[in-house]
């Protein structure tokens, strides 16, 4: 090892640590170039090279990239938006006809192609080097949006021409939900825990609210796949010598390097024009639904935030290039890079639970420099796929899932995402609630899930 690697788990959550993991986090602690230690956020579990929830650093010049400490779902993140529609106003019936008609406007599932080809068109190369802007632009969205999207929905260092005709090629499902642990959300402001900073989010008590979680789909895992097949290669011209292949990297300044960057870059704004996409379709679903202009329900976006990503940020007086893989960046009040309307809140983090479970808008603290300005990104699995298919009945999955509708009729489809596959995001939030590097602003409690 050349740096240390710390966890962020409290003892509970440390009882399920897995033995792969310590294994990823050292194995990426070995490699040439840290600028500082490797961290593990408390919804880690072992992934593809670096466990989901980790989080490196690298020297910006000397350092190296890894495709693998991205992820295959380069920027899978996720998107809030408040109504002010109350919770109590929307019925059974109202609920049902909502996912119909959200479901009607968003393809959902594995490979599933956009029916928006001919409107996208115009503009699909512009998403590639521009993200969600261009959207925007062709009226799919408000302004709004942009302000209140990490990168202002814009990634800068992306570049078509480093990308594969085979990629290219899986560029064809904008606007589309995916599979696995993706999904939109219908649900509610629970509670509030600082009322004064949820005020200026706009985010009420009782009010209805949207989570969309989806990513850059097949396009995103293409680029990953391609490049840590070449970075497989290149790192032995480099003499680097890898702990894993999940781990292959490449310096920073190679040509590879900046390839990568410049791919990764066009799959990070596919993935923020997807999720403008699918939030301009759910508005237009539920303006539908409720017989109403969507600006009249508010609709309004509290924030983006990406989960696999690289990039260049300055710490502690240094540039480094931080690799998040299933982990948000969160800002704290008074940080530079916060959009206008939160300079003195801090950018929301938008921490998604299981299907059925907790969600939490939590904002950053001064001691969040210790992370990097990061938090974890989700509840985190417990069970891996083929565990909770094997584990959890039809009767635990209803029990899980409680009053909450969802979509999919045959649960054996959508079990491996059940709640008990999940580590209770009320330990995971609090992990770091309790050592003051987050804060608390409000807990969402679901009504519906969307799964493909």
């Amino acid at each position: 090892m050349q740096t240390d690697c710390f966890l962020y788990l409290t003892p509970d959550l440390a009882k399920n640590l897995e033995s792969d993991c310590i294994k990823q986090l050292t194995d990426a602690a070995s490699l040439p170039g840290l600028a500082g230690p490797v961290l593990a956020m408390p919804d880690v579990h072992t992934g593809f090279g670096l466990p989901i929830g980790g989080i490196m650093a690298m020297d910006g010049k000397k350092g190296l990239v890894s495709a693998g400490a991205v992820g295959m779902d380069i920027n899978c993140g996720v998107r809030l938006l408040q109504t002010n529609i109350d919770k109590k106003d929307l019925d059974p019936k109202h609920l049902q006809t909502l996912i119909k008609n959200i479901l009607a406007r968003v393809p959902v599932g594995l490979g599933k192609a956009t029916p928006y080809k001919a409107e996208m068109s115009p503009i699909q190369k512009k998403i590639f080097t521009m993200g969600a802007r261009p959207l925007v632009e062709a009226g799919y969205g408000r302004w709004a949006d942009l302000e209140t999207t990490e990168e202002n929905g814009t990634f800068p260092l992306a570049d078509p021409g480093a990308v594969s005709k085979k990629a290219l090629s899986r560029g064809d499902q904008l606007g589309t939900l995916g599979s696995g642990n993706h999904f939109i959300e219908l649900g509610y402001i629970e509670e509030v825990y600082n009322s004064q900073v949820s005020g200026i989010m706009g985010l009420e008590t009782g009010k209805l609210t949207v989570l969309i979680h989806s990513g850059s789909r097949g396009f995103g895992h293409q680029v990953c796949t391609d490049f840590s097949s070449q970075m497989l290669q290149a790192a032995r011209k480099y003499n680097i010598e890898l702990p894993n292949k999940g781990l292959a990297a490449v310096p920073i300044e190679s040509p590879e390097g900046q390839a990568y960057l410049k791919a990764m870059g066009c799959a990070v704004n596919f993935a923020f024009a997807n999720r403008q996409l699918i939030a301009h379709l759910v508005r237009e679903a539920i303006g539908e639904t409720l017989h109403e202009v969507p600006h009249r329900l508010g609709l309004g976006q509290i924030y983006d935030v990406a989960h696999n990503i690289a990039k260049f940020e300055e710490h502690q007086g240094s540039k480094v290039l931080i690799h998040r893989k299933g982990a948000t960046r969160a800002l704290p009040p008074g940080h530079p890079l916060n959009p206008q309307i939160y300079k003195n809140t801090g950018q929301p983090a938008i921490i998604p639970g299981s299907m059925g479970t907790s969600s939490y808008v939590t904002v950053a603290r001064e001691k969040a420099s210790e992370t990097y300005f990061s938090v974890n990104h989700g509840a985190g699995r417990v069970l891996s796929r083929s565990q909770a298919k094997k584990q959890i009945s039809k009767n635990d999955f209803q029990k899980q899932m409680g009053d909450v509708r969802y979509n999919v009729r045959d649960y054996k489809k959508i079990v491996d995402e059940a709640p008990g596959a999940y580590k209770n995001i009320d330990d995971v939030i609090n992990t770091l609630s309790e050592i003051d590097i987050t804060e608390k602003i409000c807990r969402l409690k679901p009504l519906a899930a969307i799964k493909g």
